[in-house]
């Protein structure tokens, strides 16, 4: 066991070109007890690549649940822990967040290195000069929900940032095309390897592209979907109908009589995220 205290490293990983691992992951991974990870094949390979030898233990999604406090405890006992997602940054829609959970509920010491990303890669491979991006993970499967999340993010002042299956690339892109048939969206595949393509186009130029692929031959690898952010027009259009919604509820509220105005301008802050002059408005003016 590593003699200096014990503690819990996050440690990134490329994201697929093995040049871009940093000196202080690989510094972390020779000095750790042991090394917990998404699947030990993948960190194994990487390990044998910078000629590390160390003890791995399979920590993923199915097992995180029962083993994060145990291996916290550990980290309380003395063991120095690496753990590394199979790529990217650990504790991004990995297990990792689980174990930075845990050691915080034990005041255990931990600490997370910085390194590659492959949501932050995209949304700058994007081209997209909006100065924010909303991350929300893997796109959902199921059609309906899928249109849900975006219609749900679609007031959003901020480039929408998703990781996608390269099998359902191309259902993700018509339903982002059925919602945002004005909007630009850009296809990050395989980013850092040898086949790194960042596809850009409007919404419904890419959906019938990459039908097209998956139809023909099929689409492989790893996948970043960066969706620009609302258009002035649509901006324009979201504004109006929040305020047609709102006037609408100021009426509804005022016409049953149950509240005082004073609750009604509070209760249409609440709802609609307005000011207090514009609910005061809403209230006072009818």
């Amino acid at each position: 066991m590593n003699t200096s205290t014990g503690k819990l490293v996050l440690c990134p990983t490329p994201i697929g070109n093995l040049g871009d691992i940093t000196l202080r992951t690989l510094d972390e991974l020779r000095a750790a007890d042991v090394v917990c990870a998404e699947d030990t094949r993948v960190t194994g390979k990487l390990l044998a690549h910078f000629d590390i030898e160390k003890r791995l233990e399979r920590l993923d999604e199915a097992t995180i649940s029962k083993q994060a406090d145990r291996i916290i405890q550990r980290v309380l006992a003395g063991e120095r822990i690496a753990f590394c997602s199979d790529a990217g940054m650990p504790g991004v829609s990995d297990p990792g967040s689980r174990l930075v959970a845990s050691a915080q509920a034990a005041g255990a010491p931990y600490e997370v290195l910085p390194g590659a990303s492959a949501a932050a890669t995209a949304y700058v491979a994007s081209g997209f000069s909006d100065p924010r991006y909303y991350f929300g993970g893997f796109f959902p499967r199921k059609a309906g929900e899928r249109k849900a999340v975006l219609e749900a993010l679609s007031g959003l002042d901020a480039s929408l940032v998703f990781y996608e299956s390269p099998r359902r690339i191309a259902d993700a892109l018509a339903v982002i095309a059925e919602v945002f048939p004005a909007r630009e969206v850009v296809v990050c595949r395989e980013l850092t390897k040898r086949h790194e393509e960042v596809f850009r186009a409007m919404a419904p130029i890419a959906a019938e592209e990459f039908a097209r692929r998956d139809a023909e031959e099929g689409v492989k690898g790893e996948i970043a979907l960066v969706i620009c952010p609302p258009t002035a027009a649509e901006v324009e259009d979201n504004a109006a109908a929040q305020a047609a919604s709102a006037a609408e509820r100021a009426t509804e509220l005022l016409a049953s009589g149950e509240m005082s105005h004073k609750d009604i301008v509070a209760a249409l802050r609440r709802e609609f995220g307005i000011s207090r002059n514009e609910a005061y408005a809403l209230v006072h003016e009818r």
